[in-house]
């Protein structure tokens, strides 16, 4: 159901036809706990493949549908220059120059930065990691939230891949 609601979103706002999707992979398919509430809570690395020559920047936006009540939103950064990878422990800074250049914007727990998963005990829970390659670098603020940096990107998303995996606490 998530997909069908986003394609609109993805669809309306990839600029150029015909580009090849984004692979986006991490090292796991279930959050260890060192990325999670329930342990260092540090962004993980992300592997990017196929990105374009066309890419100016990246954005991301980590998010678990499964949540209760509404998606709730654990990461937006954006502004990263072209690369395959994301290192993991990103600071939870709103502009970071180390170990990437970025900016980061507020997450549902209204803290700047990475959030990792924290699901209330029961059922797993499935966190979309959504890389977008952008052909400019955005104007916003850091510290901007979801709804401001989803407006920003509109138009001018040239390619887009995602990755999932799961967390459930016990």
């Amino acid at each position: 159901m998530l997909v069908i609601l986003l394609l609109p979103f993805i669809i309306g706002c990839v600029k150029k036809e015909g580009k090849k999707e984004l692979v986006v992979k991490l090292e796991f398919d279930e959050f260890p706990a060192k990325y999670t509430c329930d342990g260092e809570d540090i962004s993980p690395k992300i592997l990017i493949e196929g990105l374009s020559e066309e890419v100016k920047s990246i954005a991301i936006i980590m998010d678990d549908p499964d949540a209760p009540f509404r998606t709730f939103t654990h990461w937006l950064i954006w502004n990263i220059e072209p690369t395959n990878e994301i290192p993991e422990n990103i600071p939870k800074e709103k502009e970071i120059s180390e170990p990437i250049r970025a900016r980061q914007g507020i997450n549902d727990f209204g803290e700047i930065g990475y959030g990792g998963p924290c699901p209330p005990a029961g059922k797993p829970h499935h966190y979309h990691i959504k890389v977008y390659a952008l052909d400019t670098m955005l104007d916003l603020e850091a510290g901007a939230d979801k709804k401001s940096l989803e407006k920003a990107m509109e138009g001018h998303i040239i390619q887009y891949g995602e990755a999932v995996a799961t967390y459930e606490r016990k």
